[in-house]
């Protein structure tokens, strides 16, 4: 009887582990500047509300980076914020715009789908954001409104600009 017990117990913490690592191999690694963000958006008044932000439809899972709410005093409403953050570090700039533009589109789609109200930021640095945003490719994604920015030095983990305001 004892025996049945145990391999029940045995079974089942089988399970729940193969379940818990699972889970773990699925989820994303952490952006490089991840924890500048997070601090950069706190020192900003912002509540990190989602870390990861977790987006479901049908049986895909996906993961976008932060959510976050600002209280807005005289409204007294919050405003909500899922933030996907890119380092571009990869060989090629174009190649990491056209991977982190393609994953904004599907979070934002997501969100839309799902009505929650929350605006879509991606996160870059003052760096990439010069060399990026400021030339004709970048500038056409912004001023056609296709992606909202949340640009931060990541040295000082302050917030330098939200494009649009």
């Amino acid at each position: 009887m004892h025996e049945k017990v145990l391999l029940f117990f045995l079974i089942n913490s089988i399970e729940e582990y193969s379940k818990y690592l699972k889970e773990l191999l699925l989820m994303p690694r952490l952006d490089t500047y991840h924890n500048t963000v997070k601090r950069a958006l706190e020192k900003n008044n912002w509540t990190i509300t989602h870390d990861p932000f977790l987006l479901r439809i049908g049986r895909k899972k996906l993961y976008a980076d932060l959510g976050a709410a600002y209280l807005v005093s005289a409204e007294k409403n919050h405003k909500k914020i899922m933030v996907e953050i890119k380092s571009f570090i990869g060989p090629s700039e174009v190649r990491d715009l056209e991977q982190a533009v393609g994953q904004y589109i599907v979070y934002q789609q997501v969100i839309e789908k799902k009505t929650q109200d929350y605006t879509v930021y991606l996160a870059v640095t003052t760096k990439t954001y010069e060399s990026i945003f400021t030339d004709e490719l970048g500038q056409l994604l912004l001023n056609n409104q296709i992606i909202r920015l949340l640009v931060f030095d990541a040295e000082k983990e302050v917030i330098t600009q939200w494009i649009p305001d």
